[in-house]
Formats: structure tokens, sequence, C-alpha cells
């Protein structure tokens, strides 16, 4: 008689603790998210919007690090790589730019370190007139040295040949490297 009370209250126990297990089980996997990556990489949903937003619970959202792309989408804009995307040396840099992003028909175009050392620097042409404030298409083939760091930054630098502060101007955002 004594065995089968133990056995039912174990039984009690471990189906309040499953229970309660089962219904705070998000929350668990919850704690110590901080960023986007985690929460995307710990499977919570994900928008398909841009940036996209990752969902935890709680109430907690992170927004992806797409560096400064939306603020400068009506001077210059990025096909390939896009944001967070694994970049690999040698890589290729298309996209469009208004005329006045090129100084002769061309840009230069950088690869960091999440450290900040430059890994590598390419020159983006001009795929067309450039002497004008439209769009223009733009590309580059780069290579950029083996990185140290899982992740680092792509800038696209409008030419600046007078070197004064306010003519110059960056489109940058993350990348990751394999």
């Amino acid at each position: 008689m004594k065995n089968i009370f133990w056995i039912v209250v174990l039984i009690v126990v471990v189906a309040i603790g499953g229970a309660l297990l089962f219904i705070y089980w998000d929350n668990i996997r919850a704690a110590g998210v901080d960023t986007f990556t985690e929460c995307r990489d710990r499977g919570f949903p994900v928008s398909e919007s841009f940036p996209a937003v990752c969902s935890a619970p709680g109430g907690k959202t992170f927004t992806e690090d797409i560096g400064n792309l939306l603020e400068k989408e009506n001077l210059i804009r990025i096909e390939t790589p896009r944001p967070n995307e694994i970049i690999k040396s040698p890589m290729v840099v298309e996209g469009e730019a208004r005329g006045f992003w090129f100084f002769e028909a061309s840009f230069p175009v950088r690869v960091k370190d999440a450290n900040g050392k430059e890994l590598g620097v390419g020159i983006a042409q001009a795929q067309g007139e450039w002497m004008t404030e439209e769009f223009v298409p733009f590309n580059t083939v780069m290579e950029f040295a083996e990185p140290e760091t899982e992740t680092g930054t792509l800038i696209l630098e409008k030419d600046n040949p007078s070197g004064l502060p306010e003519n110059a101007d960056e489109m940058h955002f993350p990348v990751r490297f394999r």
C-alpha cells in the first residue's frame, strides 16, 4: 500500500513537471536570446519582410542588421551579395548607383572583418554612361584575404577625389565568411 502511494505521488510529480515544461518550453528556449541571429538559430518565427524580424516568446522581437541599405536606396542599390550572406574570395559585387556616386566611372568597394581589419579593396566599374544623375549598373570581381573572424562588413564608398568630408558617403552592411 505504501509503495502504491509513492508511485502515485511520483507519477503526479512527473506529470506536473512535464506539463510545466511543455507550457514554458518556448520561454526556456528563449532565455539568453539577445540578437536576431540567436533568435533565428533557435527556430523562432522569422518574417519574410526586409529587414527580417524574428519573434521570440514574451513579446521579444529582433530585427536583422542590414546596415544602412534602406537609408541609401535612393543613391545606391546592391544586388549581390546581400546583407548577412556568406561570401568568399573571389566575390562578385553587382548593383546600380546614381552617376554622381562614381568618379571616372568607378568607386571603391572594401571588405573588412569584424575587428575592422581591411581584407581587400576592389574597384566597381560603371557598366554604362555614368555622367548622369540616373542609376547606372556597376560590377566588380574582388579578391580578399582570409578573415580571422566569422563576420565582417562590405563597404561601397562614394568616390570622393576631393577628399572633403562633406562629399564622402558610403553604403555598408554585414556579411559572413565561410
